[in-house]
């Protein structure tokens, strides 16, 4: 009498477990909350950054690149700015799959994304270089520049249905299924993971990026524009409306740019003297 009977206490240890699990599971999504925050404010602060370095630079397709040095070191913050948004779902999914407290290891999965992002930029540097110094004024604006802008455009419009765009987009879709095929344990592995990661978003997004240097790689504008897509092909529920539109979008564009270039929104035509910084080749 005046004791807890046997009946009782599966009871009164199953509440307390309910809310140990409850009370983990409000930890978890703070946490989570938390880091998506941190990550949103960093590419906040990437695109302020990159809006004031580019300030006046925009002269459209051709805009020159500058040092290797210091296009990397932009192009890396651009990437912060452009896909941190998208992949941020990926990296929280990440820090409460790992099971460990602190920031360290969704960072270092974020280090290792951003590093293949750069390495890419410097492919890009290499590749648009060599093309300016291989063809030099066959790439004006009025002689062939026009129409390597707009076939640019038009094979990131057809790249949007090829299987590995496909492939690539799944992987950048379904976090759950990428981080449970490419598991890695530790410090290294989440650097490992991130890479990987990376790499996929690479293949995804590869075409959309030239179409950027095809639109002006230096202006603020069209990178918030190509941002958009990416979000939306990796984030919206329907698919095919992501990848259909995007394709279309870019088509319109590439007609628009081939044959009325002047009525394109922010589009600015090379050799129209609309900024005082840089140098162009296609004038």
């Amino acid at each position: 009498m005046g004791g807890i009977s046997a009946a009782q206490v599966p009871g009164v240890h199953g509440r307390r477990a309910v809310r140990s699990e409850l009370g983990e599971a409000f930890a978890a999504g703070r946490t989570r909350l938390g880091l998506v925050s941190l990550l949103l404010l960093l590419a906040a602060l990437g695109w302020w950054w990159t809006a004031d370095r580019m300030a006046g630079m925009d002269l459209g397709p051709g805009t020159d690149l500058g040092t290797l040095g210091w296009f990397v070191g932009v192009w890396v913050v651009m990437m912060a700015a452009m896909m941190v948004p998208s992949v941020s779902p990926t990296v929280a999914l990440y820090a409460q799959m790992t099971r460990q407290r602190g920031l360290l290891r969704p960072l270092l999965f974020g280090t290792g994304y951003l590093f293949v992002w750069g390495l890419a930029g410097v492919l890009a540097y290499g590749v648009y270089e060599w093309g300016r110094s291989l063809f030099g004024t066959d790439l004006r604006w009025n002689t062939g520049g026009r129409w390597l802008a707009g076939v640019v455009l038009l094979v990131a419009a057809l790249y949007e249905f090829t299987p590995l765009k496909d492939v690539c987009l799944q992987k950048c879709r379904t976090p759950v299924g990428f981080l449970l095929g490419a598991w890695r344990d530790g410090r290294r592995g989440a650097l490992t993971m991130g890479t990987r990661h990376a790499v996929w978003c690479v293949g995804c997004c590869w075409a959309l990026m030239g179409a950027l240097f095809a639109l002006g790689v230096m202006s603020v504008t069209w990178m918030a524009f190509v941002a958009a897509l990416i979000t939306l092909e990796k984030m919206l529920p329907w698919r095919r409306v992501a990848t259909w539109g995007t394709a279309t979008v870019l088509v319109v564009l590439a007609v628009m740019v081939l044959a009325a270039p002047h009525s394109v929104p922010a589009f600015v035509v090379p050799g129209g003297g609309h900024s005082a910084h840089g140098m162009n080749a296609m004038h």
